[in-house]
């Protein structure tokens, strides 16, 4: 059972390329967006009556993409959010919904209460192929990320 589900996710995770040709900015509606990628996780608003749909490949995958879609209902970029120019944006202090719009659902969210701290980790390639991880460690109470940086991801090395 649970091998047939990794290879339905693998297979899942290996279409996007293809779904992502399928796509064209200023071109592709929002119909065609969710007819190659489904529903997203979350829906973010934008500037200008614009939508941001959240993509999320975590745990499994290495990426996570957000599609915006203009007021005009087409579709005016696709990024994909989890490269080391967005966690360069990432600073003390940022508020956990910033963090979680600019990169997405993480892959885990760690609890430490005893620090009133949690840790979050998306996983990433860093070109051209070596695994890694991205944390971010926020204050509980506050909700803010106190601090933050990318390490190998060892759940790989392990296998």
């Amino acid at each position: 059972m649970a091998a047939g589900l990794w290879g339905t996710l693998l297979s899942l995770l290996g279409c996007d390329p293809q779904r992502i040709r399928e796509l064209e900015e200023g071109v592709s509606t929002e119909a065609d967006v969710r007819a190659r990628f489904g529903e997203p996780e979350r829906v973010w608003p934008a500037p200008g009556g614009a939508r941001t749909f959240e993509y999320n490949r975590q745990p499994q995958g290495q990426k996570n993409y957000m599609i915006t879609i203009g007021a005009d209902g087409r579709m005016s970029a696709l990024r994909q959010v989890l490269t080391p120019q967005n966690f360069a944006q990432v600073q003390p202090g940022m508020a956990a919904e910033e963090l979680r719009r600019l990169l997405g659902k993480p892959a885990k969210r760690t609890p430490y209460p005893l620090r009133s701290e949690a840790e979050w980790e998306w996983r990433w390639l860093q070109p051209p192929n070596t695994a890694m991880v991205f944390t971010a460690v926020l204050d509980q109470q506050e909700q803010r990320v106190l601090r933050s940086g990318s390490s190998h991801d060892r759940s790989v090395e392990a296998n």
